[in-house]
């Protein structure tokens, strides 16, 4: 019996309309043209034109800042927070405690953004960096949360109790026997967090104050003024970054995961 060949053209026209866009930005970046549309010849202009301009790298310094803080953060404290879901799932509380953590990852970033807005400005916090942080950390916790938590369903905690048995004190069995064999899936979640942090452009938008500005925000504001080959240029660093960082956050996880079969 023949196949359909219906199924592969239309995975073929979605791939093409998820990524003909992102094609086509990465070409005008190296286009001579100052509007694009017409090629005008290669030129890697706007990239040298990149590096001379102190708003934009101020920005990434922002970014760069608050991306690898809210990372230790986030992972801190969603590490913790997937230790307690898998202890104690059976828990009552525990329903309340998986609440609070999929909340972020179901709520509209306009809605959330809004709320957080309301929030500090009814707590009399000042708007900048700080609020900027605690508005990454509060969604950033949940993917940390679940990526771990998955990495802990695979994890066999007898090897906890084996060398709690042969001496060990809690922390050192923590120390020298849990993170370790975590390792992977919290590189992957401080991985993912550190990505969407970088990306992250609607909650940032409503919580950031004057000399606050991150570069999803600059990049914005760029697109007012019209410096649209600037945009494609550091929008195809973005990109590169933002691929390596997720291919190597699915490789970590892989690996990790070869390694928990290969020890089983």
């Amino acid at each position: 019996m023949r196949r359909s060949r219906f199924p592969f053209i239309v995975t073929g026209v979605v791939l093409v309309f998820f990524y003909l866009p992102i094609l086509i930005l990465v070409v005008d970046s190296f286009n001579a043209s100052r509007f694009g549309g017409a090629w005008r010849g290669f030129s890697l202009k706007w990239y040298a034109r990149l590096f001379h301009e102190p708003a934009i790298w101020e920005a990434a310094r922002n970014t760069l800042f608050i991306a690898l803080l809210v990372t230790f953060v986030s992972l801190v404290l969603g590490t913790t927070s997937a230790l307690a879901l898998h202890r104690f799932a059976n828990s009552r509380l525990q329903r309340g405690h998986y609440t609070l953590v999929y909340t972020p990852l179901v709520v509209p970033e306009i809605l959330m953004g809004i709320s957080m807005l309301m929030a500090f400005v009814a707590a009399g916090v000042e708007l900048g960096m700080l609020t900027i942080i605690l508005a990454h950390v509060t969604f950033c916790v949940s993917y940390v949360a679940l990526t771990v938590l998955g990495r802990l369903q695979d994890f066999d905690f007898t090897i906890i109790e084996a060398a709690r048995d042969l001496g060990a004190s809690g922390w050192t069995a923590a120390r020298r026997v849990l993170l370790p064999m975590l390792a992977p899936g919290l590189a992957a979640a401080a991985l993912i967090a550190f990505t969407l942090s970088v990306d992250d452009f609607v909650i940032t938008f409503f919580v950031a104050g004057p000399g606050a500005t991150t570069l999803p925000i600059r990049v914005y504001s760029m697109i007012k003024h019209g410096a649209t080959p600037l945009i494609n240029a550091l929008s195809t660093l973005l990109l590169a970054l933002t691929f390596t960082t997720v291919l190597v956050s699915q490789r970590l996880s892989a690996s990790g995961s070869l390694k928990s079969r290969t020890m089983e």
